[in-house]
């Protein structure tokens, strides 16, 4: 064996192994200490990069819940708000029916009038006053608002809330009042080349959707509201129509004696038919009276399934329909004899007629057409183009967008307007409802976000857990080896210290 005096490996090697040792039980301590298992960069350079990215993770997680959660808070704000606006709308909606019933004078509907406008005044401070963390909500301006949700940049979701003041809610409208024309020949001829036919060679557009007929027709506003409403892409968009029509006859009625050698055929048409649908006749020495009239009129509609009612009304024949074209043909065959004269006005029997006059000594025909009235309506402004029609449906512009009725706008104080009030309100009641709906469905989207963000959060600081801190079991079994290992190392280091003495022994 080699034996040395200046140099002792054995010491040496047991103390650099002890300071090993020492090393790892102070980081063991530190880990105990702390609960960390990486303290510092130097513990685990890779493990600490990732942890701290985890936890970046994490912490954003949960601020975009919070984020998110400011979202749902600012959705409920404008919901409850909304709420009490859609109050406000059914308010109005019963008193404009109220002031569309005739029993109301003036007086009562101007009253009426007022009670409106006051809850118009409501509506605009409701939404005016609507805010979350002084941000307008229900003024308009409260558009493409971004709500970043996620952990990263561009997780973001973007709401809207479309304005819900006076000026703002109501219906974009395309309002024609049926016209009336006349002239001294068949229906047919009288239509022809005019506004009142509704040719193959025309288009009716509302919304970019269109109506061609198949073969020439009369225009007819229920043929139109019908198609409006049967359209589905237009029912998506909120788009609908009315129709109907009146037709109150110009003249008073005067009885109509027919001539001994004369007869009469009064041809109606309803709808948009060029057809004829019934006829009455009248044959010489017969007398045309106006009850007798309505209840053949009546009779002949039941028995034909037409929409058409007939009445008396102030002494004028008063024909309705539920918006279908009313045509009124009448033929006069005249006969030889002298003296027994059959003069017919046509403004007797249809509303326009006047200055038509039929009268003995020569067989004529003259025709009336009355068409109704058209009202379409839709929640968000449409371009429309009625070419062609614009004029017998009463429609000052052929085309262009429809024009906004707003709350301000509405008008009770006559039954046609308050009719017309009805409708816009009720526009604007399913629009504050879509409203609702949208914030309902955006607070449903925010609350699945925040789920999905806790969830998120858990899981990656579970990660992020599993590297950065210590297992208490593991770690405490491997401190009690590195404590037996200290103690160990002690005591054999006290023993090669002992070696170079025993070069003493070859000295003696």
């Amino acid at each position: 064996m080699a034996l040395r005096i200046n140099y002792n490996f054995q010491s040496e090697f047991t103390h650099v192994n002890i300071l090993k040792t020492e090393r790892n039980l102070n980081t063991s301590l530190e880990r105990l200490a702390t609960g960390y298992r990486i303290n510092s960069a130097k513990d685990d350079a890779a493990g600490l990069f990732i942890a701290d990215q985890l936890n970046l993770v994490a912490k954003a997680l949960e601020q975009g819940s919070r984020n998110a959660q400011d979202g749902i808070s600012a959705a409920q704000i404008a919901e409850a708000s909304l709420s009490q606006i859609y109050g406000k709308l059914t308010d109005m909606y019963t008193k404009a029916e109220q002031a569309a019933t005739d029993t109301n004078d003036a007086t009562a509907r101007l009253a009426l009038q007022r009670d409106i406008q006051k809850l118009v005044d409501a509506i605009d401070r409701i939404s005016n006053s609507a805010e979350f963390n002084g941000i307008k909500l229900l003024d308009g301006t409260f558009t493409d608002k971004v709500i970043h949700y996620g952990a990263r940049a561009d997780q973001t979701l973007s709401i809207s809330i479309n304005s819900a003041r006076a000026k703002d809610l109501g219906a974009y409208v395309i309002n024609g009042t049926g016209t009336t024309t006349n002239g001294a020949d068949t229906v047919a001829n009288v239509i022809s080349g005019t506004d009142y036919e509704f040719a193959t060679t025309e288009t009716i557009s509302i919304a970019g959707r269109t109506l061609t007929p198949t073969a020439n027709e009369i225009t007819d506003a229920k043929r139109i509201a019908d198609w409006i409403n049967g359209d589905n892409v237009l029912q998506e968009l909120g788009i609908e129509a009315t129709a109907k029509n009146q037709s109150v006859a110009d003249i008073t009625w005067t009885n109509i004696a027919i001539g001994s050698d004369d007869s009469v055929d009064i041809k109606f048409y309803v709808g948009s038919e060029t057809t004829i649908d019934f006829t009455i006749s009248y044959g010489s020495g017969e007398t045309i009276t106006l009850n007798d009239l309505v209840q053949k009129i009546n009779s002949e509609a039941s028995a034909n399934g037409l929409n058409l009612t007939a009445k008396a009304e102030n002494n004028k024949l008063v024909l309705e329909t539920d918006g279908e074209t009313v045509s009124v043909e009448i033929t006069l065959t005249a006969g030889g004899t002298t003296g027994n004269t059959t003069d017919i006005e046509l403004g007797q029997f249809i509303q326009g007629g006047s200055g038509r006059t039929l009268t003995d000594g020569s067989t004529g025909t003259a025709s009336g057409i009355k068409v109704g009235d058209l009202t379409v309506l839709g929640p968000d402004t449409y371009s429309y183009d009625l070419t062609g029609v614009s004029g017998a449906l009463g429609v000052t512009t052929a085309t262009g967008s429809a024009t906004l009725n707003n709350l301000n706008s509405l008008d009770v104080r006559t039954n046609a307007n308050a009719e017309l009030a009805m409708k816009v309100i009720d526009i604007a009641i399913k629009k504050v409802d879509t409203l609702r709906s949208t914030l309902g469905s955006i607070q449903i989207n925010l609350q699945a976000l925040i789920d999905n963000n806790d969830f998120s959060a858990v899981q990656t600081k579970e990660a992020e857990s599993r590297i950065r801190n210590v297992d208490f079991a593991k770690e405490m079994s491997n401190f009690t080896k590195q404590q037996t290992l200290m103690q160990s190392g002690m005591a054999m280091l006290a023993q090669a210290n002992q070696l170079p003495q025993l070069v003493l022994q070859l000295l003696r």
